[in-house]
């Protein structure tokens, strides 16, 4: 019977965002899903991308690293990143470990289960595809440009993204956990690089759309260069909207913490400033919204306070 299951979270994303938060919700009794891009295109990534004809493990490496449950020097092992002057300069160990099962096993997704087991990872990490998939932006000028990793770079106001090839499919496993889910958290993480690639993959999309469980989207907490620059959080909910052709996100988490001032300077620096959240607008757009002091500090890094957000989420699923 439902009741004596623990309930199920679906999250959404890649990047680093994405990991931040799930290293609080493996804390709870909850059944967890990570669903994550596969349109990295850049550093060890791309590179087995390319080499390997694999999708880029980078991103799941992170997520199974975040859901790992194994001694802090194995982890330390499996992020470790190479530095010497040769061919293996750039890569992650634990990128060369899944490529190596990709090739053990002839197939990514099972290489990941793989992993998971060896890592034993709390709960399901599940590429949003499992094939390599192109990110593709068109800016406000027309111009389209071709790549996850390109995309910042091109300093121009992107319109909208959109993947190839046009015959991507989903995993069964991915469709299955987004329909049984009582919560679907979207984010945090680059808006139109690590969250759209996954609801962009057909069927991702409009099964998250259709779904009756709750949705929720976590705001960033600062603004990307050759992304978001100058987003509010109600921005960010109206790309999600416009690229899924409905409103589908019943609740926006943002932050209203103040950053301190040293901080957000250094984020200036990068072309980077706190995302403002337009409370009006967000009502507006149908959302419930809650807005709370979810910060954390990793020196001088801004990230997401994982077991803050994690206990709201928590607070979020329906009464069993």
């Amino acid at each position: 019977m439902k009741q004596l299951n623990k309930p199920k979270i679906v999250v959404i994303g890649g990047g680093t965002g994405l990991p931040v938060l799930l290293r609080g919700l493996k804390k709870l009794q909850v059944d967890l899903s990570a669903i994550v891009t596969v349109a990295d295109d850049g550093g060890s990534s791309g590179r087995l991308r390319n080499e390997m004809e694999i999708p880029p493990p980078g991103d799941i490496r992170n997520v199974l690293a975040a859901l790992s449950d194994v001694e802090p020097l194995v982890e330390e092992m499996f992020q470790h990143r190479f530095k010497t002057a040769n061919e293996l300069a750039g890569h992650s160990l634990g990128n060369l470990i899944i490529a190596a099962l990709t090739s053990i096993t002839g197939d990514f997704v099972h290489a990941v289960q793989e992993m998971s087991r060896v890592l034993n990872v709390h709960g399901k990490v599940l590429p949003a595809a499992n094939q390599s998939v192109v990110l593709h932006a068109e800016m406000e000028d027309g111009t389209i440009v071709q790549g996850e990793s390109k995309i910042p770079e091109a300093g121009k106001k992107i319109k909208r993204v959109f993947l190839t090839p046009d015959d991507i499919t989903p995993l069964p496993e991915s469709i299955r956990a987004i329909r049984e889910a009582d919560l679907i958290v979207i984010g945090p993480g680059s808006l139109y690089t690590s969250i759209l690639p996954n609801l962009l993959v057909p069927g991702i999309g409009e099964e998250v759309c259709k779904s009756k469980a709750k949705k929720v989207y976590i705001c960033n907490l600062m603004t990307q260069p050759g992304e978001t620059l100058g987003y509010t959080a109600s921005n960010h909910v109206e790309a999600l909207n416009d690229h899924m052709n409905r409103r589908f996100i019943d609740i926006a988490l943002v932050n209203n913490e103040t950053v301190p001032e040293d901080i957000e300077n250094r984020y200036k620096e990068e072309m980077a400033q706190p995302v403002r959240y337009d409370i009006e607008r967000l009502l507006d757009l149908g959302l419930e919204v809650i807005p709370d002091q979810i910060i954390s500090y990793d020196g001088s890094l801004i990230r997401h306070d994982t077991d803050k957000v994690a206990n709201i989420l928590y607070s979020l699923l329906p009464k069993q």
